[in-house]
């Protein structure tokens, strides 16, 4: 061994970037917050290298899922991380991570089972890395299912200092004879949407956008957006609807009451109902019959932006839409004010080729 060899400091995987430490620290601190969106069906234990859920465990379970299929699907954020990053608020981002998966996977008509997290992160900061969890675990004990297991990446090389990025899996079920898909839906359904709690996960990069080129003050409160400062207005999180359409679902067990479902994220309205629509029927929404967030004319007066691509690519307010026989639309519109939802009759389907029309 060399001289110089002998006095060097040994290189250890923190002086790389990565603290093991921490990591460790952040399992011990999520423990309780994990366990509170345990159900009796989750088996084994908390920082185990995979998460287990029993699926047949219940006889209430064998009786509302006679052949039961399995539902997964995965989504993130988007850049809205980018504006927590910058704003240092870690505990709203993992509720969206949640609603942007659950609210996909009712579609189908299931009901979301478990999730699993993923973060990446410049550095594990025990506390503020917690609080990203803290989220996620509120996430799922709004939409009704269990936090099973995730994994946090230190990655100091791809991520600049203070970055992060948030994924989310989910796994559902649903009886096959209740799978809910295009097939059901049938001409003089009603559309019903759904209230969104404000911009949601999607647009945000045009959204960064406008507020830099407007040069928006994010820490002012805009008379016309309330008393909040324009960067809380802007990371209110996704609203989670996966109880009460579960709910409501779980009311009708013999009629298939509701025909089409649709989660509005990118692309709209335009861009998503239709994706619930057969070739031969267009969802006719009639664009006054509701109110949209303040914060949809706020942008669009700031950047500029023309009616169409505003209706592109923002949910303008209704971020869920359901198709609904004609016959019982009044009373789902009843009992989904019971369970705290805001619905409005927006439209109605009608002959065409698979579109989405604006009532003239």
């Amino acid at each position: 061994m060399t001289r110089s060899m002998a006095t060097k400091k040994p290189l250890t995987y923190k002086d790389a970037g990565v603290d093991i430490d921490a990591g460790d620290e952040v399992v011990d601190l999520i423990k309780p917050i994990v366990r509170r969106t345990y159900s009796p069906r989750v088996l084994g234990q908390h920082g185990s290298f995979a998460g287990m859920f029993r699926l047949f465990g219940e006889g209430l379970f064998r009786k509302q899922y006679r052949d039961p299929v399995l539902v997964g699907c995965t989504d993130g954020v988007g850049t809205k991380v980018m504006i927590a990053a910058e704003r240092k608020v870690y505990d709203t981002v993992g509720i969206d991570c949640v609603a942007m998966n659950v609210n996909d996977l009712i579609v189908q008509g299931a009901e979301p089972l478990f999730f699993l997290d993923y973060l990446g992160l410049s550095r594990i900061a025990p506390k503020d890395t917690a609080a990203m969890i803290e989220g996620v675990a509120k996430g799922c004990e709004q939409a009704g299912c269990a936090l099973i297991g995730g994994e946090c990446a230190e990655m100091p090389d791809i991520y600049r200092q203070g970055d992060f990025d948030i994924a989310g899996f989910c796994v559902g079920v649903v009886d096959h004879k209740r799978i809910i898909t295009s097939k059901l839906v049938r001409k003089g359904d009603v559309v019903i949407g759904l209230a969104a709690s404000g911009v949601h996960s999607n647009g945000y990069s045009l959204v960064r956008r406008i507020v830099k080129d407007a040069r928006l003050d994010m820490d002012r409160a805009y008379p016309e957006l309330g008393r909040k400062p324009l960067w809380q207005v802007l990371l209110e999180p996704t609203r989670i609807y996966a109880k009460p359409i579960v709910k409501l679902l779980a009311g009708y067990r013999r009629k298939m009451v509701v025909s089409g479902m649709a989660h509005i994220t990118g692309g709209g309205l335009p861009g998503n109902a239709s994706r619930a629509l057969p070739s031969h029927l267009d969802c006719v929404i009639d664009r006054s019959a509701w109110t949209p967030n303040p914060i949809f004319p706020f942008l669009q007066k700031h950047g500029g932006i023309e009616d169409d691509e505003m209706f592109r690519v923002f949910n303008m307010g209704i971020g869920y839409v359901m198709f609904v026989r004609p016959d019982f639309a009044k009373a789902v519109v009843t009992k989904l004010k019971r369970m705290g939802e805001k619905p409005t009759v927006i439209g109605s389907i009608e002959k065409g080729t698979g579109e989405v029309r604006w009532k003239e």
